[in-house]
């Protein structure tokens, strides 16, 4: 199976991440800009991260074959520092139009402040002016009620659902979310959040319609091999190979894919790797390792 982990933060992972998620079949990724674990102060931190995942990322993905794409946004943990905030809404529209960005993202509540809300309604309009899907991080706390106040300011700002993924979702907020009309993403962790045995329930009381699996793997603890594992667990369990597939494939390239800045044929065209390609000078490849080598263990885990 081919699989496109939708929201994975490989700026906190290593390649080896990358080695092995490409030998399990994943294709492409999306990463959505997030908060970094400690508060940036300088919007100039934020210019030289978007420029990380628009530039860098690409190319060590497709280090191994892997297609790599971006959300751009201002994370609710950042928004209520109201200077810096309208200091990186200043950004923002410089690269919403980049190469390889999908969508206006991760953006939504964390505390459900008054500035959260400010600057959510503010990347609304930024995604809809440049006609983006928005990929929402809904609250760890108060999960329910914070995704049905997302929703409302959401269609408030004038959105259209079916532009909207919907991710970080549970099952108390699943039914709410797909009766709006809004994709609805469930974050695979390993021990907090949702595992992947209560995604196959999920699947199976709700089907695989406009429903997304990703990984989310960041700098805590969790699994850059989420979508690969619990498609694998939804097969023992005798999910359809269909929904296994729409849910872990095909969906968010539908999602995303209304950017016009993914199509299966970017990944299906892909030239070969070439373990000797330089970014903006600088190699992968370390003293002394042999290009041949280099090439026939990229793909294969030891």
């Amino acid at each position: 199976m081919k699989f496109l982990d939708s929201h994975v933060h490989m700026v906190s992972r290593t390649t080896d991440d990358y080695q092995r998620m490409a030998a399990a079949g994943t294709v492409a990724i999306i990463e959505p800009s997030f908060w970094q674990g400690q508060p940036r102060t300088e919007a100039g931190s934020f210019k030289d991260y978007f420029n990380s995942l628009i530039g860098f990322e690409r190319f060590r993905a497709s280090q191994f074959g892997i297609k790599h794409y971006c959300t751009i946004g201002l994370n609710p943990k950042e928004a209520n520092n109201e200077k810096l905030a309208d200091a990186v809404m200043e950004l923002l529209p410089l690269y919403v139009c980049k190469e390889g960005v999908v969508g206006v993202g991760e953006i939504g509540f964390d505390d459900q402040t008054r500035l959260e809300e400010k600057y959510l309604r503010l990347q609304a309009r930024i995604a809809v002016e440049a006609d983006l899907p928005i990929q929402i991080h809904t609250p760890h706390r108060d999960k329910k009620a914070g995704t049905s106040r997302t929703m409302d300011v959401l269609l408030d700002a004038g959105c259209d659902p079916a532009k909207v993924i919907i991710d970080h979702n549970n099952e108390e907020t699943v039914k709410e979310v797909l009766d709006r009309g809004f994709w609805a993403a469930f974050t695979i962790y390993p021990h907090t959040k949702l595992g992947n045995l209560r995604m196959i329930e999920i699947v199976r009381e709700y089907g695989a319609e406009r429903i997304i699996i990703d990984s989310a793997a960041d700098w805590g603890i969790s699994d850059a091999l989420a979508v690969p594992k619990t498609a694998a667990l939804m097969k023992e369990a005798g999910i359809d190979m269909r929904a296994i597939e729409q849910v872990s494939y095909a969906n968010p390239l539908i999602a995303y894919g209304q950017s016009g800045q993914m199509r299966e044929t970017d990944w299906a065209d892909a030239a070969g790797i070439d373990p000797a390609a330089l970014f903006a000078g600088n190699t992968l490849l370390r003293g002394g390792q042999d290009v041949h080598e280099a090439m026939t263990k990229y793909m294969v885990i030891e």
